[in-house]
């Protein structure tokens, strides 16, 4: 079988979609090489992301890795959604084919695009912040307002 029970799963009853009006942070990210769109709002209270939501514009695997991300990070802690890795989403969905892990990828980079924008309302330089990278999840982390 192509995909797990659980992508499918994640595929046709996804958590976490919609938008947060008043989000503290909203990170969009693309890969224009399949034309996956995804954009992650964060609500962020004392340090901790008490909601997420997502709209992805993309394949199953891209809702699939959208909507399990969401769900890794709700609740925790923003130092521990910083660590979250697109391994980590493709391996609670149980895999993702090969050609498809960027999917996951996407999701890492939603979250972290989401959380620099937090960063920046806050007046902090996400560069600044230990233990974030974005690893250019941005197009690099003073690029957003041009």
């Amino acid at each position: 079988m192509l995909y797990s029970e659980k992508v499918m799963d994640h595929f046709e009853h996804p958590r976490n979609v919609g938008e947060i009006v008043d989000a503290d942070g909203v990170g969009q990210v693309g890969n224009p090489k399949c034309g996956d769109i995804m954009k992650m709002y964060l609500k962020i209270d004392n340090d901790v992301i008490t909601d997420v939501k997502f709209k992805t514009f993309g394949c199953g695997s891209a809702i699939a890795s959208s909507s399990m991300a969401t769900e890794m990070i709700k609740g925790k802690p923003v130092a521990e959604a910083m660590k979250l890795t697109n391994a980590a989403v493709a391996e609670a969905l149980d895999g993702l084919p090969g050609h498809k892990l960027h999917c996951s990828v996407l999701a890492e980079e939603a979250i972290k695009a989401a959380l620099a924008d937090y960063y920046k309302k806050q007046g902090v330089d996400p560069e600044t912040v230990e233990g974030f990278s974005c690893g250019g999840c941005c197009g690099g982390c003073h690029d957003h307002d041009h």
